[in-house]
């Protein structure tokens, strides 16, 4: 088995994680993000601003209506909305935020990232939970290998 980067598993370590950007229909990476988490053990809080529900479950429109304690977020959005939901997430003093990124730019902006680091929070950049999940599905063990090889996965 692959070693699982230090961020990675601090990230995985919290058991209350926000996935941003689940989508009514299902389909987008940030549903099966959300699904895996939660066969995983995980309490899983789904934001989307335009759902009430998401997969049977309360959805938020936004990280500062989502009550309690948050130990991660996910950021699987647009990257033109990115920044918006790390700068939420930061306000609340969440420290774990992962913009998740296979081929493209995925989740990833650099305004995003740069509104973490000057808060003094280093974010996971690429990649995915599912990368790192056990059991981890061989297509996911692949995209990490080969993401890998291009420094687009977490290290």
């Amino acid at each position: 088995m692959t070693q699982v980067p230090d961020a990675v598993a601090a990230f995985l370590s919290g058991r209350r994680i926000i996935v941003a950007g689940v989508s009514r229909a299902g389909s987008s990476p940030a549903n099966a993000i959300f699904r895996k988490l939660k066969r995983s053990g995980y309490e899983v809080v789904p934001v989307n601003p335009n759902a009430s529900k998401v997969e049977g479950q309360d959805c938020y429109p936004d990280i500062p209506s989502v009550p309690g304690t948050v130990d991660g977020v996910i950021v699987a959005t647009h990257p033109s909305v990115s920044a918006g939901v790390a700068s939420a997430a930061l306000a609340r003093g969440i420290r774990h935020i992962w913009f998740h990124r296979s081929f493209g730019d995925g989740s990833v902006s650099v305004e995003a990232l740069q509104a973490c680091r000057d808060h003094g929070v280093e974010p996971i950049e690429g990649g995915c939970p599912l990368m790192y999940c056990q059991p981890v599905d061989l297509g996911h063990r692949i995209f990490r290998w080969w993401l890998g090889r291009s420094h687009r996965v977490p290290t």
